[in-house]
Formats: structure tokens, C-alpha cells, sequence
């Protein structure tokens, strides 16, 4: 394992980014708040970083308390990467960057890449800021499905990939030209309930309350 970098400067904002500055650190930590991945996971939502920068970066999270390694019991037997209680106290920080970053996506251009997952955090965000409530939500786009899980999830996965593992509380399906305003911070999700154009169904009191904002 490389020696750890530092900037060797006695400031809190120097020592954050002496274990988060690196490139792809952040990406990762992004992806591992939907819970444990295998490196082939990691490295196929990932595009783009090379096999020896993702494993030198875990390697970096590991050794600076922000992630653990497990392996799987039979028949799984695979190794998978976590986050502890420290990598997981960055979610606020990815809401910031996130936030700040929106007004800068403009129009998907052809060379980039993309995950229906990718727009979990974002819509985090939005659920919180219209204050539904808890409970399970399946979200469609037309680059796939995943769900979230909004409120009381302080250990569990924040997002998933594809459909939800039970019943949800409510499906939502926003149009491309919402979900695209919603990422670049141009409209709210409060807005876009508001005019109708996120559809809204099941029957539980989360699926209610958003078709009632």
C-alpha cells in the first residue's frame, strides 16, 4: 500500500481531502451508499476508472476508516466493500457537491455516461425538502429502475438498483424532461408533484401524501 498523501496543513477542510480529495474516492463512496458491493459491481458503475486506480482507492478508504472489505458466507463467497459509520457521515457532504454541481450538468452529452441510480441522491433530496414521511419507494426512468429508502435509514442502503425487495410505499415515475430538470436543480420535486408531472401511485400513507402536496 502507497504511504498516505498529505497537504500537511493543520486545517479541517486539508485534512478532509487529504482522505477524499482523490480522484474517484468520492464516486465510490456514492455507490457504496446503496449498500455492500463487489469490486466487478463497483468497477462496471464506474466507468471509466481502471482496475488498479478503484483497487488503490479502496485500499486508501480501508486504511482511512471509511470502508471495510467482508466476505460473503456460502454460497456467495465473494468478497464485498462497505461503508463504516465514518464513510457513511459523507452523505451530506455528496447532498452538497450534488447541489452545487447541479447547475452544471446542462444537457446529457453523447460522451457521457449513465445510471437510473445516479439520480437516487438528487431525489433524495427532493423527498426530504417535500417532507412526506418514511417508508419505501420504487422510482421508474427510462434508463431503468431503483428504489430508495426515505427516512430511519441510518445503517441500511440508501438507494438499490432495480425493483424494489417488497412492496413499496409508492412508485414514482417522472418523465425524462422532469427527472433532467430535477438533476440540474432547475425545478423542485415539490414543483413537479405539484403540476402533475411525476406520476404517483400506490396506496399507503407515503403514496398519498405525495399526491397530495
Amino acid at each position: 500500500m502507497s504511504p498516505r498523501r498529505s497537504y500537511d496543513q493543520y486545517c479541517s477542510a486539508a485534512r478532509a481531502l487529504d482522505a477524499v480529495g482523490d480522484r474517484w474516492t468520492l464516486l465510490i463512496v456514492r455507490e457504496l451508499l446503496g449498500g455492500p458491493r463487489r469490486y466487478t459491481d463497483l468497477h462496471a458503475d464506474l466507468p471509466g476508472v481502471s482496475t488498479d486506480v478503484l483497487a488503490s482507492r479502496l485500499k486508501d478508504m480501508e486504511r482511512d476508516g471509511l470502508s471495510t472489505r467482508r466476505r460473503l458466507p456460502p454460497p456467495g463467497a465473494a468478497y464485498v466493500y462497505e461503508l463504516t459509520a465514518r464513510g457513511r457521515e459523507l452523505l451530506p457532504v455528496l447532498h452538497a457537491l450534488g447541489e452545487w454541481g447541479a447547475p452544471a450538468l446542462g444537457e446529457l452529452r453523447p460522451t457521457d455516461a449513465v445510471r437510473a441510480h445516479w439520480f437516487a441522491l438528487p431525489l433524495l433530496r427532493g423527498l426530504e425538502a417535500v417532507g412526506a414521511g418514511e417508508g419505501l419507494v420504487e422510482v421508474r426512468l427510462e434508463e431503468g429502475l431503483f428504489h430508495v429508502w426515505l427516512g430511519g435509514a441510518e445503517e441500511g442502503p440508501l438507494y438499490g438498483d432495480g425493483p424494489a425487495p417488497r412492496e413499496p410505499d409508492a412508485r414514482l415515475a417522472p418523465d425524462a424532461r422532469t427527472s433532467g430538470a430535477l438533476n440540474r436543480g432547475t425545478s423542485t420535486l415539490l414543483e413537479e408533484l405539484r403540476e402533475g408531472r411525476v406520476a404517483v401511485t400506490g396506496e399507503g400513507p407515503l403514496a398519498k401524501a405525495l399526491r397530495e402536496v
